[in-house]
This record gives structure tokens, sequence and C-alpha cells, in this order.
């Protein structure tokens, strides 16, 4: 288990940083066809959004990868698996709601 958490770890990490980045205005790390729509005053509400939605998805990923190094027992993994499909499932949520608003759609 401790290889999945630092996995998780790492991958979290990354999101984290790109978040960080994105949320402080770096729209250029999202795909061009995600900003179609986008209009140039709302570039900035946009990355702020769309970062919350990766930081969701970090958050998930440290707690599940946290649980995981708990122990190896049949509810730990149960957690474990619940935080993290859970946070997917928040996360995409919220990624899709910011497209539709932001983009009209996720691909424009």
């Amino acid at each position: 288990m401790i290889a999945y958490s630092l996995i998780l770890f790492a991958v979290a990490g990354l999101l984290l940083f790109f978040g960080v980045s994105i949320y402080r205005g770096n729209t250029k790390w999202i795909h061009d066809y995600h900003q179609t729509n986008v209009k140039a005053s709302d570039r900035s509400a946009y990355g702020r959004a769309f970062a919350k939605g990766l930081f969701v998805l970090a958050a998930a990923l440290l707690l599940s990868g946290g649980i995981a190094l708990l122990g190896g027992g049949g509810g730990v993994l149960i957690a474990e698996l619940a935080v993290l499909f859970g946070g997917i499932v928040l996360a995409v949520f919220i990624l899709w709601r910011v497209e539709k608003k932001y983009n009209g759609g996720l691909f424009g």
C-alpha cells in the first residue's frame, strides 16, 4: 500500500502545482478547445473555477493515499476507494459545470 500512496501523493502534487498555476491566471495549461468560447473578461474567473476542480481531485488523492497508509484491511480498502471515486466524481462534476458555464459545453 505504500507504493499506492506514493503514486497518489505524486499525482496530487502535480495536480496541486497545475491548480495553483491556473488559479493564478496561467490558463495556458488548459487545452485550447476547453477555452474556445471563454470571453477574455472571464479568463481569470474561469481559471480560478477550473483550479477548484483540480484542488478537489488532489484532495481526494491525498486523502485516499493517507487512508491507505492506515493498513490493508477490507474496511480500509473500501474507505480509500470510496474517497478516491467519490472525489473523482465530484471533481468531474465541478469541471463539467465550469466548462458549461464559461465555454458552453465540454468541447465548445
